[in-house]
């Protein structure tokens, strides 16, 4: 089945903004919060956000597959297959630390031709479709043209549980900082993903992701001129675990030093 790209683009922002401004409107209730781990928080408002995404997307693409977080059944269809995350920065939302993002991406015979992700706080659209360039609010955006480590300002962020993955992160952490200008954590691997498209960060790097977490992102970095591999340089993939995304320019050298301690 062949779709209209530039429909669904339209039509993937029209549902983000739905969602955001579902979120922004519920940022000061009392909230009930539930635990998926030690740590990892699910409140009524990403599971709400995740309905009204689902819901426009059924009537629009009745046969759809759909890969959500709050989702317990994950369908994948050949034609087309969208994948959400209705609030990624829940512990951040939860705080009140305004830095958290709607994330829908479209997946067409197993390649992301679409991403969408919408900052309702500071009301930034970015978005991109396979070949067609990325953008925020309307405006292309490109990656930054840093082109050594050492004047990078890089991003990450670290798992809920305190796993290998954690304890792994934290030495690369100290490893990197002492070779670039600073790292930053967000709480919102979308977000990161959208700053580095857009030159407010130079890298990101992060383990233990989700589809979701990456999808949307990752093709907004590619369309604006980054690159995103795994953590040993290898072929990206959204259902991989561990991921480095930089302009491009840095992107060896940080392989270099991550390949130390992997």
């Amino acid at each position: 089945m062949k779709y209209d790209i530039d429909k669904i683009k339209d039509f993937a922002i029209g549902v983000a903004l739905e969602a955001g401004k579902f979120i922004l409107k519920n940022m000061k209730k009392a909230l009930k919060i539930d635990y998926k781990g030690r740590v990892n928080m699910v409140t009524e408002v990403d599971k709400d956000s995740q309905d009204i995404i689902i819901s426009r997307i059924s009537k629009e693409f009745p046969n759809a597959g759909i890969i959500a977080e709050e989702s317990d059944t994950k369908t994948v269809n050949k034609n087309i297959t969208w994948i959400i995350d209705p609030l990624d920065g829940t512990t951040n939302f939860v705080h009140g630390f305004q830095c958290f993002a709607v994330s829908i991406a479209a997946e067409i015979d197993s390649k992301i031709i679409l991403g969408v992700v919408y900052d309702p706080v500071r009301k930034e659209m970015f978005y991109a479709t396979n070949g067609a360039g990325a953008y925020l609010n309307g405006k292309k955006i490109h990656v930054s043209r840093i082109s050594r480590l050492i004047d990078s300002l890089l991003v990450t962020g670290f798992p809920y549980e305190l796993n290998q993955y954690f304890y792994k992160n934290m030495e690369l952490f100290k490893a990197l900082y002492e070779k670039c200008q600073g790292v930053r954590r967000t709480g919102a691997a979308t977000i990161d993903l959208c700053y580095l498209a857009c030159g407010r960060f130079d890298g990101y790097w992060e383990f233990n992701l989700n589809p979701w977490d990456v999808a949307a992102g990752s093709i907004i970095v590619k369309e604006a001129g980054g690159k995103i591999s795994d953590m040993k340089g290898g072929d990206f993939s959204i259902y991989g675990k561990e991921y480095l995304a930089t302009n491009g320019l840095i992107h060896d050298e940080m392989l270099e030093v991550i390949r130390k301690y992997i």
